[in-house]
């Protein structure tokens, strides 16, 4: 049987994500407080001391008695109290039961969730239809030799790199309320001028709670030139893993190209601390694009990231497309179909500037 978790059971929840096997600062209350974008639960199935939870968004469907469920921004995905290679197939298969069952229960329609591309999700949610390759996301192998890893940046990269730090470019973290002002200013300007939606702004209390957050390591680097925050990123510390959450750079300083350098101090700093990789992710709509290459300018590890696609009420789904007008045959790459016209529609702008995210973010 599925035990649901909401935000009013705090320290249930974190007791779960403490006691997994593995897991990323995607998966924690704290993190999910941040999103208003739907009701956050945490799905758990338990058989003794094993169990799988799965973190999720609920979300209403306008105009039906429907609801879907959804994930935060990033990589979350199912985590485990082991490796799910360890897990017993019982239990997997008792873990599928249940949940379909309470898709069923409580009207769920459609279930999306990102995978997270380091863990080894997809030995059990390969036991669903709906597993979908998404692309390729890049990470930066700290096990190797420092040097070795650098040898493996393009031209371009190991330039701006020796560039900046010839200029005198340094960086320093803060949670200094007026610094992370100063980052907010930053990347609120760069979204706004690529045309973004909302979806990618925040308001001053989400940046403000994810770096003071107490149940994740999560910091504010900035890159200065003498006196000036030239640019800045948010980073994560989690099992090993550094996050590159959200990056920002001045217009003034793009052709400078100091979030390069501070992708390689990311490394040092990463390294001293015992992380094992850095993380920058894909590209936009993990399409090989511009930003996926400005990525891969860094590094030759590419991982696999799929996400979880499932029609849990195939009849229901249909209607709400049928409703909505919307062909079931579109070729549009978005999940679920009958979101995508109110989603797609107050984007265009921004899918349109997009190919400048080179130019005017990084």
């Amino acid at each position: 049987m599925i035990k649901l978790l909401t935000l009013n059971e705090r320290s249930e929840w974190n007791s779960y994500i403490k006691r997994s096997f593995v897991h990323d600062f995607y998966h924690t209350w704290h993190y999910h407080s941040l999103d208003n974008s739907g009701n956050p639960i945490l799905l758990i199935y338990e058989e003794g001391e094993n169990f799988i939870a799965f973190p999720f968004l609920k979300r209403v469907i306008p105009d039906s008695p429907f609801f879907d469920l959804s994930s935060v921004y990033g990589y979350p995905g199912p985590i485990a109290s082991k490796k799910f290679e360890h897990l017993d197939e019982g239990l997997i298969d008792n873990f599928k039961k249940s949940f379909l069952k309470f898709l069923k229960n409580e009207q769920i329609v459609s279930v999306f969730s990102r995978l997270n591309p380091f863990f080894d999700q997809y030995i059990l949610m390969k036991e669903f239809e709906g597993v979908h390759e998404n692309g390729l996301t890049v990470a930066l192998d700290l096990n190797l030799p420092l040097d070795v890893q650098r040898k493996k940046y393009d031209r371009s990269a190991t330039r701006a790199i020796k560039r900046c730090r010839n200029k005198g470019y340094f960086v320093k973290e803060s949670k200094r309320q007026e610094d992370i002002d100063t980052f907010i200013d930053i990347y609120t300007e760069n979204m706004r001028r690529i045309g973004s939606t909302e979806y990618y702004l925040f308001d001053k209390q989400y940046f403000t709670n994810l770096i003071h957050s107490k149940e994740f390591d999560c910091r504010l680097l900035l890159v200065y030139l003498g006196d000036e925050i030239t640019c800045a990123m948010i980073i994560s510390f989690s099992h090993g893993i550094i996050q590159a959450h959200l990056v920002a750079t001045k217009a003034s300083y793009l052709n400078q190209s100091p979030a390069k350098f501070l992708v390689d101090e990311i490394t040092i700093i990463g390294r001293e601390r015992g992380m094992k990789f850095l993380h920058l992710g894909g590209g936009l709509g993990f399409k090989e694009d511009s930003l996926f290459r400005w990525k891969s300018a860094f590094s030759d590890l590419f991982l696999n990231y799929k996400s979880f696609r499932f029609i849990a009420n195939r009849k229901a789904y249909n209607y709400l497309l049928d409703k909505r007008g919307i062909d079931k045959k579109i070729a549009i790459d978005y999940f679920p179909l009958y979101r995508a016209f109110i989603t797609l529609f107050s984007s265009l702008s921004f899918i349109y500037n997009y190919s400048y995210y080179e130019k005017v973010i990084i």
